[in-house]
């Protein structure tokens, strides 16, 4: 077991996930209320991973995070140090990779709760942070368990993302599933059963914890 790969992609999916429930909890709330006409427009950019080859993306991503990029332009000017072939920039990589399956179902979660209970909160003087955060996220708690999980499953498996993004180096951009193909690629099978083995038995579970809490909790339809 390659314990240094295990850990960063346990770290890395771990602070994709934070970032994303920061991030994709307002934009799955606009999404879920909004009646504007850029609606189906942003819901197609969310889901713009799902269909995009990861390459793809990660290529983009490799020129927006270069010290070049529009993003990665700035912060080398600001902190002196690039973006690409660093953890911080498989963060931001893996945030944008995993971000319909954080979105999504919280998106699902809001919509099946409506906006009635926060109308009802904000007549009883509630602020709006206030009626969302104690009345509105406790009744979507399926799709938080949802993103939560779905999120950090995702992130364990990427590769060509951020094989393109941080490449492959060693306790700083080296994760699981890129070990992996560094064992099968020196004909080391056996490594490359048990690490793949372990991704598979962690996903399985995952998957059915999102399936057990979910038919246990109770659905809240508005």
């Amino acid at each position: 077991m390659d314990w240094a790969s295990l850990w960063l992609t346990m770290q890395l999916a771990g602070v994709t996930v934070a970032v994303l429930l920061v991030v994709g909890t307002p934009l799955a709330w606009w999404l879920s209320c909004t009646k504007s006409r850029a609606r189906t427009l942003v819901e197609a950019v969310v889901a713009l991973p799902i269909v995009l080859p990861p390459t793809v993306l990660g290529f983009y991503l490799l020129v927006a995070l270069g010290p070049h990029g529009p993003i990665g332009g700035p912060w080398k000017a600001l902190t002196g140090s690039a973006l690409s072939f660093t953890f911080t920039g498989l963060v931001i990589a893996s945030t944008f990779y995993s971000l319909p399956f954080v979105v999504q179902p919280l998106q699902g979660a809001f919509e099946a709760v409506g906006t009635k209970p926060m109308e009802v909160a904000r007549s009883l003087r509630a602020s709006k942070l206030d009626a969302f955060f104690t009345v509105v996220s406790p009744m979507a708690l399926r799709g938080y368990v949802s993103a939560l999980v779905l999120g950090f499953a995702h992130t364990l498996g990427e590769f060509g993302v951020v094989l393109m993004v941080g490449g492959n180096i060693p306790g700083v951009t080296r994760v699981l599933s890129i070990t992996i193909y560094d064992h099968v690629e020196s004909l080391e099978y056996t490594q490359a059963h048990v690490l793949s083995a372990t991704l598979l038995i962690v996903s399985f579970l995952m998957l059915t914890i999102v399936y057990t809490v979910n038919r246990r909790l109770p659905v809240n339809v508005s």
